[in-house]
């Protein structure tokens, strides 16, 4: 009631001095527009702020996790009756315009932050992001550094490292494999990490500390890798991890592949992009690769309220005109799956909860949100426990090989 009496004030008071002043209509429609209808929006939605390299470099890339947000925002534009509205951050694909777009963020008070596409500019964002107590959610950021330390940053991606675990479980649930084999760049800690949880899980899982029965290293960038793959035939391994860079690994497995050996290998999500299948030859079969993936049209759905979710983000993908390259790539999936928590932890937490309150709902153990990828909960480091999909390329079609739950 006070605040009614104080506006109402406030508007007799510049009604009579515009009419002191003579000033029309006009003028005080502008007023009414910058001030009045301002507030009055600002408590009609509820704005979900975007961190994202709109321009630059990074831009093309980043686009397929914007379109996954934008998509679910189509799906679920309204939460405690109000209209969710997406409000852009352009990081111009460069960390220092990143502190800038971040504060300009902030000062719009957003509910909860998304992204950004690039672990680098997340880094970037991060402290002042914890220090505004805004929770922010990432989509594809695969560095562990973006959640660890900071309790306002979430991923609904797996860390490079835990993709290594991912690949592990698929070797000894479905392909009923005891050993396998590591081939990893020298010097490279993204790669380390993920072999790292690879080999860890395989010996654990079998008591075996010899499951590595084959572990050679290479300089990124080699050309030739005949010693290695002489190597690996004798030590008759038929799944092998590469946790390098994706144009190295193509080579690797061509190499492979023009030897005539038949081994299975194994990689990150970055395999799931069609320039890399298009870089394969001939001669690689669907049961030479392997890999993670966030996301699977044809992936094996067990949950009945994922199956739901995933059918309306299909339905929504349909009708708003995505192309199959575009629901390809887990990338959109993600992006849809990061609006989906910020969404479902604001209409679980109180109407008017701050940032605080949010973020308690995002990291309670028992509390879990259904994305269209799957049903996801958050760890104390702010990771994930969610669906995996183990995906190969059948010629230029990628095709689910196994699905995995975690507990």
């Amino acid at each position: 009631m006070r605040k009614a009496k104080a506006a109402a004030a406030v508007i007799t008071t510049v009604m009579v001095l515009l009419s002191l002043t003579g000033c029309g209509l006009t003028t005080f429609d502008n007023f009414k527009a910058a001030f009045i209808d301002k507030e009055k929006n600002k408590e009609e939605v509820v704005q979900i702020g975007v961190l994202e390299p709109v321009t630059g470099a990074d831009s093309v890339n980043a686009q397929y996790e914007i379109r996954g947000m934008q998509l679910a925002n189509k799906v679920h534009p309204v939460v405690h009756g109000k209209k969710i509205e997406l409000v852009f951050s352009d990081n111009k694909s460069d960390i220092h315009s990143t502190e800038t777009a971040v504060e300009t963020l902030i000062a719009k008070e957003p509910k909860v932050i998304l992204g950004s596409y690039g672990s680098v500019y997340s880094l970037a964002a991060g402290n002042t992001i914890g220090e505004a107590e805004i929770p922010a959610i990432a989509a594809t950021n695969a560095n562990p550094l973006v959640t660890k330390n900071n309790p306002y940053y979430f991923r609904v991606c797996y860390p490079d490292a835990n993709q290594g675990e991912l690949l592990a479980r698929y070797v000894l649930e479905s392909e009923k494999e005891s050993v396998a084999g590591i081939l990893s760049p020298e010097n490279d800690d993204a790669a380390t990490a993920m072999a790292t949880e690879f080999k860890e899980l395989m010996r654990s899982r079998t008591g075996n500390e010899d499951a590595i029965a084959y572990n050679e290293s290479y300089k990124a960038g080699d050309k030739d890798f005949t010693e290695q793959l002489n190597k690996l035939k004798r030590a008759e391994v038929k799944t092998v991890l590469l946790p390098g860079d994706t144009a190295d690994s193509i080579k690797i497995i061509n190499q492979a592949a023009d030897m005539g050996m038949d081994v299975q290998f194994l990689g990150s999500t970055l395999w799931g992009d069609k320039r890399f299948r298009k870089n394969l030859n001939s001669k690689v079969a669907p049961e030479n690769i392997a890999f993670v993936q966030f996301f699977s049209v044809d992936g094996e759905i067990i949950e009945e309220d994922v199956a739901k979710e995933q059918d309306a983000f299909n339905r929504a993908a349909n009708k708003e005109g995505y192309t199959k390259e575009e629901l390809d790539n887990d990338d959109v999936a993600l992006g849809y799956d990061a609006y989906m928590v910020a969404y479902s932890a604001i209409e679980k937490s109180d109407e008017n909860a701050d940032g605080k309150e949010i973020v308690k709902v995002i990291s309670d153990p028992n509390e879990s949100f259904i994305g269209a990828s799957g049903r996801i909960r958050f760890n104390s480091d702010g990771d994930p426990y969610k669906t995996a999909y183990i995906n190969t390329w059948q010629e230029d079609v990628m095709k689910n090989v196994y699905t995995i739950e975690t507990k």
